[in-house]
């Protein structure tokens, strides 16, 4: 099929199937029927993961072709296709699931059946996540997880948690971390939601006392979890590096908030929205650059640009619309509308900041992997987990 022909398909298929969500009202990390729905048309269709094998639901495209599919959805602004470069549990489940366990999950991901949140930090291993102390024990057919993760976004509603755990305490810290998806609809799984300067609780903090899961949702191979965590972070790094959260009224952007402001003209306010545009630009063109690098069951550290790029877009994006408005910013509520836009893009810029690793985490990867600067020093890197000292 030539380029030409395939882009023909895409475009019949979504006008014959195509009408939209209306206000689906969902968050980031919920879903609902009409969204479902959807995606499971997408997935039925085979447009969900078009670069994948068709053995996993896939169709075997070449990097151009799925471009050429995912460039066709954005025409007409329907979601669904492309997961094959952003969604996170999928692809991870492709790269390092056994079969078991990609027969009985990837289906529902794609169709957002089943939604995921990530059991990564806990509250003394964030930065640092080669330190967690999670402990995941073998009882005959089954794990045992007892431990505890904090600011998992998603928590409340998410079917299943992509959980990195210690299984070995008697090697480095890095060579004992398991990979899995853990139930998260059972007892012994306790969220507790955390209030936000948003005034929000997407984050929770997560209790876990022998909760348990069958030994096929272990992913990677025994003590091989770090692997597969740096793939899940390069795409979840690549999610957030090319994506960032509006506002919550799906506000005007930042020109035509200036041109309503009557600031459009100010030469100052001029130059500091064009450096925003140019920086969104740029960052775009970066992450292009890292998903072409980016191979099945592989990491970039080049992901680290892009989602520490958006995290400084956000922030400066905040600081010019805030300077746009003026004195209407001190003002908040359903009565202030757009003040109230303002401030919550400002304090949600702090969401990128932190998740995801820190900007200072990125910086780290950038200096050591990226510009090849010295390592700092890990004086606890090559000694038996079970020997280094916590506070």
């Amino acid at each position: 099929m030539s380029h030409d022909d395939l882009r023909r398909e895409v475009r019949d298929w979504l006008a014959a199937h195509w009408t939209g969500l209306g206000s689906v009202g969902q968050s980031m990390w919920e879903t609902n029927d009409a969204m479902r729905a959807w995606y499971t048309k997408v997935f039925e269709a085979r447009w969900s993961v078009t670069g994948w094998p068709e053995i996993w639901f896939g169709r075997g495209f070449s990097d151009e072709e799925t471009r050429i599919v995912i460039e066709e959805f954005a025409r007409v602004g329907a979601p669904g296709a492309g997961q094959d470069r952003f969604n996170l549990p999928a692809n991870t489940l492709l790269a390092f699931g056994n079969d078991a366990l990609r027969i009985t999950l990837i289906p529902g991901l794609l169709k957002r059946e089943i939604t995921t949140c990530l059991l990564y930090s806990e509250p003394g291993a964030g930065s640092d996540l080669a330190g967690v102390r999670t402990r995941v024990e073998r009882q005959g057919d089954t794990f045992v997880v007892n431990g505890q993760k904090v600011w998992t976004s998603g928590a409340a509603s998410a079917d299943y948690g992509m959980l990195i755990a210690r299984t070995d305490w008697d090697v480095p810290k890095h060579s004992g971390l398991s990979f899995f998806f853990l139930p998260m609809k059972q007892p012994g799984v306790e969220v507790r939601p955390l209030r936000q300067i948003t005034d929000e609780a997407h984050f929770n903090e997560v209790f876990i006392t022998n909760a348990v899961m069958p030994v096929d949702n272990l992913v990677g191979g025994l003590n091989q979890g770090w692997r597969v965590l740096q793939t899940a972070l390069a795409y979840e790094r690549s999610v957030m590096g090319a994506n960032a959260r509006g506002a919550r009224r799906g506000s005007a952007d930042v020109v035509a908030l200036a041109r309503a402001a009557g600031r459009l003209n100010d030469p100052q306010v001029r130059q500091d929205i064009a450096r925003v545009v140019a920086l969104r630009r740029l960052n775009a063109l970066n992450n292009a650059r890292a998903k072409a690098d980016l191979e099945q069951g592989t990491s970039s550290s080049i992901m680290s640009l892009g989602k520490l790029a958006m995290s400084r877009i956000l922030h400066e994006e905040a600081r010019v619309r805030t300077a746009i408005i003026g004195a209407e910013s001190l003002l908040a509520g359903d009565a202030h509308p757009v003040a109230d836009d303002v401030n919550f893009l400002a304090l949600n810029a702090y969401f990128t900041s932190i998740g995801g690793g820190t900007d200072q985490i990125q910086k780290n990867i950038i200096g050591e992997r990226v510009l090849g600067l010295p390592k700092e020093p890990e004086l606890d890197r090559n000694i038996p987990f079970k020997q280094v000292r916590s506070g």
